[in-house]
């Protein structure tokens, strides 16, 4: 085995910083547009057509282009942001570009999910549109935005992995670098071992919080 511990814990941090990081600042970006996407569409509370087709376009521009090719294609966007095009830092601008309008698309299904008969309440009762949204809407789906969300990150950990084809840093840099490169399959194996758990750890704690919330 050509690593140590220390090189493999290391990678595990970075990769734990890229998905966070990348979770926070995609769901920053994903949330609202999710929530644009229903209130604009026709017959929902502020239909916006021409909104809705430029927002669903460019959604669906940005989900058709496979992440790797992403992560190239904007390397001059990444470049202009971070400083750099290589490293944890760098690998983070493609996955909320990657990832933003993905939970963008999760966000808008579960908040469809939610009985329209609950917002036509809201507007019997007298509630303004952003009350709507925030105090009935959102909270009526939470259960399901926490596993869109789960899903969101469980993508990313692997499009983290696929980072490291490129020098993104963490456990696919070291895979690559290690485990392929210099043939080195305990390397590898330890690298999917490690990702395999992060994803049934973080699936597992998504499934428990969505449970408890939907019994409240």
């Amino acid at each position: 085995m050509l690593v140590d511990h220390t090189q493999i814990i290391e990678a595990l941090i970075e990769t734990i910083q890229m998905v966070a990081f990348s979770l926070l600042f995609s769901t920053i970006l994903g949330l609202p547009l999710g929530i644009l996407l229903v209130i604009t569409r026709k017959g929902h509370l502020l239909e916006n057509l021409p909104v809705f087709n430029v927002l669903n376009g460019i959604i669906n521009i940005f989900r058709s282009v496979p992440f790797i090719i992403l992560m190239v294609a904007i390397i001059p966007v990444t470049r202009l942001l971070v400083g750099t095009s290589i490293g944890t830092a760098a690998a983070v601008v493609p996955l909320v570009f990657y990832a933003g309008p993905y939970i963008a698309r999760l966000i808008e299904n579960s908040l469809l999910e939610v009985d329209p008969g609950v917002l036509e309440a809201a507007e019997a009762m007298g509630a303004t549109p952003a009350q709507i949204i925030f105090k009935f809407l959102v909270p009526e789906a939470l259960s399901s935005l926490v596993l869109a969300l789960t899903i969101a990150t469980v993508g990313l950990v692997g499009a983290s992995a696929m980072a490291g084809a490129v020098g993104g840093g963490g456990l696919g840099d070291l895979a690559i670098t290690y485990g392929y490169q210099r043939f080195d399959t305990t390397v590898m194996l330890i690298t999917v071992a490690i990702l395999v758990i992060m994803v049934q750890g973080l699936q597992s704690f998504g499934n428990i919080l969505s449970k408890k919330i939907r019994r409240r």
